[in-house]
Parts: C-alpha cells; sequence; structure tokens
C-alpha cells in the first residue's frame, strides 16, 4: 500500500518590530537633529528641531520620549565626531529605544556608506529610523535604492559645499588674507584692531631661542635651558620638547610673514588634512604684521637648520666623512684634515693611567691609513691655545684686514655697476638697434635676406659674448655682496669682544670661524668668516 505523503503546516515567523509591538506597549521613540554650522541662523534651526521633536513625539500617546539627541555645529560627513550621533547609536544597541525619528537623510548622514551602514544596523535590532522629508520608513521599505539615493544627493551636496568653500579659502588667499591662530602662537596676541599685536615677555623667549640656536646649541639643550629657567609656553605649560622648538625656529610668521596653504583637506568625506608638498600652489604674504625676529637672523637660522639636516652618521661607504652635528664641540662642525678633508673628531685616549682629548682624522680612525695616510693626531689643549691666537691676531689687525678686504669688495661692487658692465649693457642695445634695422631693410624689399646672413652672425656671436660676461659680472657682484655680509656679521662679533680673548670660548669659535684646516702636527690654517686666513703653530 503506497504511503501517503507527509502535510506540512508553515507557522508563520512573528517579528516583532516597531510597528508589530503591543498596542499598549508604548513605544520609546527618539529624535536625531543636527546642524552643520554655529551661525545664528543655523542655531534657530537646530533649537526649532529640538523644540517641534519633543512636542511631536510628546503628542502621540502610542510613544514615549527616550531623548532628543542633538549635534550642534557638527559636519554630517563622519560620524566620529557627532558624540550624540553615537550615543544614541549606543542606546539602540542596549535596545533602549524602539524607533528613530529624523527630518531628512541629509541631516542623518552625508555619507553614503555611514547612511546606509547605520540603517542596516537599526534594522537588524528592529528599530525603525523615520525620514519625514524623504517620506522613508526604513522597517516598511522593500528596497534600500532610496535610501542609497538620497544619500548620495546628499554626499554629493557636501562636495559641492566644500570645492566652493575651497575656492573662496583659496581666493582669500591670494588676495593675501591671513587667518591667524593665536591659541599656541607664543608672541603674539590679537590686538584691538584685529590684527597680530606682540606680546613683549613672549616675544623675548623667542629672540632667545633664536639666539642660543645661532649660538650653536642644539634643540634638546635649548629646551633643557628653557625648562631649568621654568619658561612656560603659550599654553602655560613648562615642557619644551624638539618638535616645539623646531616649530618657533621654522614659523616665518616671527620674521613678519605668512605662508598659507602650507596644509590642504584631500576631500570632505574624510576632512584628513595633509602636508602640502607642493600639490596646491602656496602663496607667501611678505611683512603681513609687525615682526619680532629681523629677517637676516630669521635666514641666517634657516641656512644653519639646513646645514645641520645635510650632517649625515658616518657610513662605510664613504672614504670622506661629515660627521654629524655636534652642539657640545664647535670644532666638530668645522675642523677637517688637510690632507684627505675629511671631518676631525675628538677622541678620548688613556696614556699610562690618564685620560685625554685628542682630535683625530675620522677617515684614520675608520680606515686606518688606506685613504689618508699622514694627518696627524693634535692634543686638544694645544689645539685650543693655537685657535685663541689666531683669534687674538684676527682681533689685533682686525681693523686692516677689513678694511682691504671691503675695499676690494666695494671696488667689485662699484665696477659691476657703474663700468664694464654699463658698456656691455649699452651695446646689447645697439645690436638689437642693429638688428631690426636690418630686418627691416629685408622687410621693404631694399637688400636681400641671404646678403645679409654674415651681418645676422656676427650680430649674434657679439650679443652672446657681451651676455655671458654680464652674467660673470652678477656672480661676481652676488659673492662680493655675500662677503661682505659675512664681514659684517664678524665685525659685530669683534666689535663685542671686551678684549683679546683670555681662554678658549666656543659659542666665538663657532661664530667667528669658518673653517680650521690641520696642515701638519705642528701647524693649522685658521679660516674666517669673510675669507680671511691665519696660520699658527701648535705646541709640540
Amino acid at each position: 500500500m503506497e504511503q501517503a505523503a507527509p502535510k506540512v503546516t508553515v507557522i508563520p515567523a512573528k517579528v516583532i518590530t516597531a510597528e508589530t509591538r503591543d498596542k499598549y506597549h508604548q513605544l520609546r521613540v527618539a529624535a536625531y537633529c543636527r546642524v552643520s554650522t554655529e551661525q545664528e541662523e543655523q542655531q534657530n534651526s537646530y533649537q526649532v528641531q529640538i523644540d517641534y521633536y519633543t512636542d511631536f513625539i510628546s503628542k502621540n500617546r502610542e510613544w514615549t520620549l527616550a531623548g532628543i539627541f542633538a549635534d550642534e555645529g557638527i559636519s554630517g560627513t563622519q560620524t566620529a565626531k557627532r558624540t550624540e550621533f553615537n550615543r544614541m547609536i549606543r542606546l539602540c544597541k542596549k535596545k533602549k529605544i524602539d524607533l528613530v525619528l529624523c527630518k531628512s537623510i541629509s541631516r542623518f548622514a552625508r555619507n553614503t556608506v555611514d547612511c546606509l551602514e547605520y540603517v542596516r544596523q537599526l534594522k537588524e535590532l528592529g528599530i525603525g529610523v523615520i525620514f519625514e522629508k524623504e517620506n522613508i520608513n526604513t522597517l516598511t521599505m522593500t528596497s534600500e535604492f532610496m535610501i542609497a539615493l538620497y544619500g548620495s544627493f546628499a554626499q554629493a551636496e557636501s562636495e559641492s559645499i566644500s570645492k566652493n568653500v575651497s575656492w573662496g579659502v583659496e581666493k582669500s588667499f591670494r588676495e593675501g588674507k591671513v587667518r591667524y591662530n593665536y591659541k599656541y602662537w607664543l608672541g603674539y596676541r590679537k590686538g584691538a584692531d584685529g590684527k597680530p599685536e606682540i606680546v613683549p615677555e613672549e616675544a623675548e623667549i623667542v629672540r632667545q631661542i633664536y639666539s642660543m640656536f645661532l649660538d650653536g646649541m642644539s634643540l634638546a639643550d635649548i629646551g633643557t635651558t628653557l625648562e631649568n629657567r621654568g619658561v612656560c609656553k603659550k599654553t602655560g605649560d613648562t615642557v619644551w620638547n624638539r618638535v616645539t622648538i623646531m616649530n618657533i625656529l621654522k614659523n616665518e610668521k616671527y620674521a613678519g610673514d605668512a605662508l598659507l596653504q602650507k596644509t590642504y583637506t584631500i576631500d570632505c568625506i574624510s576632512h584628513k588634512a595633509v602636508k602640502n608638498n607642493g600639490e596646491r600652489a602656496k602663496y607667501l604674504v611678505t611683512d603681513a604684521h609687525d615682526p619680532i625676529i629681523d629677517r637676516d637672523t630669521f635666514n641666517r637660522v634657516q641656512q644653519e637648520l639646513a646645514r645641520r639636516s645635510s650632517k649625515r652618521k658616518k657610513s662605510d661607504k664613504c672614504v670622506t666623512e661629515q660627521g654629524k652635528y655636534s652642539s657640545k664641540y664647535a670644532l666638530t662642525e668645522i675642523m677637517i684634515c688637510g690632507e684627505c678633508g675629511s671631518a676631525y673628531k675628538r677622541v678620548i685616549w688613556t696614556v699610562k693611567g690618564k685620560k685625554q682629548a685628542v682630535w683625530r682624522c675620522i677617515s684614520r680612525l675608520d680606515h686606518g691609513s688606506k685613504y689618508c695616510h699622514r694627518s696627524p693626531s693634535v692634543h686638544e689643549d694645544k689645539l685650543q691655545n693655537a685657535i685663541l691666537n689666531a683669534i687674538n691676531e684676527y682681533y689685533d689687525c682686525g681693523d686692516d684686514i677689513r678694511k682691504i678686504v671691503m675695499g676690494n669688495i666695494e671696488a667689485v661692487l662699484t665696477d659691476s655697476y657703474s663700468g664694464e658692465l654699463r658698456q656691455a649693457e649699452k651695446r646689447l642695445h645697439e645690436i638689437d638697434k642693429a638688428r631690426n634695422d636690418l630686418i627691416s631693410l629685408i622687410t621693404s624689399g631694399s637688400v636681400d635676406e641671404d646678403s645679409l646672413d654674415g651681418e645676422f652672425q656676427k650680430l649674434y656671436e657679439e650679443e652672446q659674448q657681451l651676455r655671458r660676461k654680464i652674467e660673470d659680472f652678477k656672480v661676481q657682484n652676488d659673492t662680493a655682496a655675500k662677503t661682505q655680509e659675512q664681514l659684517k656679521d664678524g665685525e659685530e662679533i669683534v666689535k663685542g669682544f671686551p678684549c683679546r680673548l683670555a681662554e678658549y670660548d666656543e659659542v666665538i669659535v663657532r661664530k667667528l670661524i669658518e673653517c680650521v684646516k690641520v696642515m701638519s702636527k705642528t701647524e693649522i690654517i685658521v679660516i674666517f668668516k669673510g675669507g680671511y686666513e691665519v696660520t699658527v703653530e701648535v705646541e709640540k
């Protein structure tokens, strides 16, 4: 006998949602409000939304108010900084909210991905979101298409607004309008006229930092010195790290300038700001406000920063070594081997149980006599005495030295602008006129073009020769001007000496001397800034 087919009875699933709950059970309804700016008209809208939802939920007898969650002055493209939104989501996950009301999808999120993600999360928890403007209830909708569509519109609107804002900001940059942030800017405060005003006490701290750096101190040493003195930063904190010191030394605003668009925002969704390494235009506004540091000092600090950063650690692959910057010993920077050009390094020898400091060529230390054959080792005390003698000799005849060198420089500068240079420029104008005259003859038909080829060639060759001559004059003039500035720096240092030096001074050595070249165990050449050389003997 054939067995009858089994009978299957379907028992429908009972999904408990905000729409199918017990009619005697009040729904716990929350509302979410958001405005993106803190402008007065937006604040009015913000308060109106809160009042509206408080009244709207209270009037419905089947609802009970579970809270009004409102973010003020927060962008909708990210949820990370929307504290009230995140608090609402946490309560939803704890099943303390049954339904969420929101004015529109753009108020809920302007990021399509975030919008869909949170709608799905709440839907899985049986919690619906009602968007009033779009008339969408996420629990009764059959497709996410409409939410994705409206979310995309909201995101596109944010992107458009972002581009307009970026355009406006860049336009203000081009017009030289500077926006200042005084919160962490040591040395300035906002003045009565809205422009930066120098704070004397703070400005003195900035000047000390620049002065200590030019005296050869490292960033760490400057920070330690300021901490020991109990100097406070703009925030009142007394901890000075390398980054803080570096930012002060690199900040062009202390020279009265303002470099705009140092950073830029990648997009309006991530809001991530990155350093502008040339991807966008930068705008330099000179003399934007009163400076604390004069431009010459600021430029010298930038040069010193570049010089120190160019110093590298020793490498086995290099024959001659620059070494790395040391703020402790000035000679580490300027003392070189007369044979191979490598820097000298301070080492400690132990002789008969006694320690003594000696300066040795780095190449000899690392490679023996493979590359540098005869560089001597020089005892520190004898070396310092020799340098001291050179400085005093430079001081004694400093006026004569400067008169001779400055006289030569002034001659170069004068000749560059009044002598041969002017004659060369005058001849260039004559050549240009002669060429135009020849072209006029050709265009009028008076002369055949081929017959003037030789004339054109002669004019061209003479023009090239004159241009090279003018370029050489300019290079010569720039070099002379630079040397003049170096001599002025040296002159200021020498003027600061109370008398001939009685003992070796690291700061003065760093400021005054360009290079110390070790020629032999008994002879060194001290080259001062400005190019003047003094050959001195080293005691045996």
